[in-house]
């Protein structure tokens, strides 16, 4: 199965979450487009902690800003549709930024992600605020009849926050990922993979 890891915002965990089901599960990982390549990159973070196989970026950009202006620093545009994903049948797809970030005049992430046509998980805070963002979130994504398969909340547990999401949503908290400290490997490993991940997970492409 290839899934498509987004956020309700930049900064949110999406690439500890990536790491984390690379780790859990052998899967191989790609970030398509990479902003702020002046400081460490996702895809080196995701080796370092899963140790999985990781594919390199097809846009690469130095400024650490929404797609559309650091592409247009270095005179680039980013055309979605000559990115073509790894021939993995096990892959972990990670976005920039939330779903609505700019990718060039005319298309956003979700644009993207409409167009590989992939299942999404969606990545959310589990702290004040993440209601509101990942109702929307999910609402965007249901406008454009794109199939999610639940949310991944990061950070303190909040069984609360978590219910609210599930309720309101209309959707499947798939796992509740705690606060990681120190941020290694072996401690990535010794948070086990939900039953619903692994139900999910063990569906066929």
């Amino acid at each position: 199965m290839q899934l498509f890891i987004t956020g309700t915002d930049t900064n949110i965990g999406k690439t500890l979450i990536c790491s984390w089901l690379c780790l859990q599960t052998g899967y191989s990982y790609c970030k398509p487009i990479q902003t702020g390549t002046d400081s460490e990159q996702d895809a080196a973070t995701v080796v370092i902690l899963s140790g999985s196989t990781v594919y390199p970026e097809q846009y690469s950009f130095k400024a650490p800003l929404s797609p559309h202006l650091a592409s247009a620093l270095e005179n680039q545009v980013i055309e979605m549709t000559t990115i073509q994903l790894p021939d993995s049948p096990d892959l972990i797809v990670e976005g920039a930024g939330g779903l609505l970030v700019p990718l060039n005049q005319s298309d956003c992430l979700i644009d993207f992600i409409q167009y590989l046509k992939i299942p999404v998980i969606l990545v959310a805070s589990s702290q004040l605020g993440t209601i509101n963002h990942t109702l929307l979130s999910l609402e965007a994504l249901k406008n454009r009849s794109i199939p999610t398969l639940g949310v991944i909340m990061n950070g303190p547990v909040n069984p609360d926050n978590c219910h609210a999401i599930t309720f309101y949503g209309k959707t499947t908290v798939l796992a509740q990922v705690p606060v990681i400290a120190p941020m290694t490997q072996e401690n990535l490993k010794k948070i086990p993979l939900t039953t619903a991940l692994q139900a999910l997970l063990s569906r066929s492409p």
